[in-house]
């Protein structure tokens, strides 16, 4: 279960565990930006790194090494709009590692990093949805963002992350996948392949 801290938003229910962050990506509200950016962490195990965290595979995860805060940071070549983060953690598989508080900041850089949202995560296990505002604007526009681990579940020392996904807004139409079918026909069949 999550909670924001802002004082403006009030508690946020937690999105149920069958939330899922391509849901949106497939009806052509928002695109993944993720991969526009230059990922970093303030410390990760051997092969547990920022590969892991983009891999879009649940079983793996990244694991810090080091003291709190842990922190993922991710640069952008350009201003970006982003809308909102999603992070999936899994509360039964990694216990103690499961981060129990985040703080989501934003800037142009590591010197001027201002935080937007502290939330605290209540046994997660799924994907986090974390709503990105600055005030009533419903997106950011920024060259950086930064995950905080503040403090972990059981108080935890290291932390594990499964996956994360940055979203923009998609501005002007939108063209969700469904509406042009299951791409099944014999006739799509046939532009399937280059020869």
């Amino acid at each position: 279960m999550a909670t924001s801290m802002d004082e403006d938003l009030g508690p946020n229910p937690a999105p149920s565990a069958d939330d899922d962050p391509l849901a949106e990506e497939r009806l052509g509200f928002v695109r993944e930006v993720g991969a526009q950016a230059v990922w970093s962490l303030s410390s990760c195990k051997p092969g547990f790194g920022v590969e892991r965290l983009r891999d879009n595979i649940m079983d793996t995860y990244w694991q810090s090494d080091g003291q709190l805060p842990h922190l993922v940071n991710i640069q952008f070549h350009k201003r970006t709009n982003i809308s909102q983060i999603y992070i999936y953690t899994d509360y039964k598989l990694d216990e103690s590692y499961t981060p129990s508080r985040i703080s989501i900041r934003s800037g142009t850089n590591f010197n001027d990093l201002q935080e937007l949202q502290v939330m605290d995560l209540t046994e997660p296990t799924g994907w986090v949805q974390i709503p990105i505002k600055d005030g009533n604007v419903k997106s950011i526009r920024t060259f950086m963002l930064q995950i905080a681990v503040i403090s972990n579940h059981q108080n935890g020392r290291d932390t594990h992350m499964r996956q994360i996904r940055i979203h923009a807004p998609v501005e002007g139409k939108h063209y969700p996948l469904e509406l042009f079918g299951k791409f099944g026909t014999v006739d799509f069949q046939k532009f399937a392949t280059i020869r």
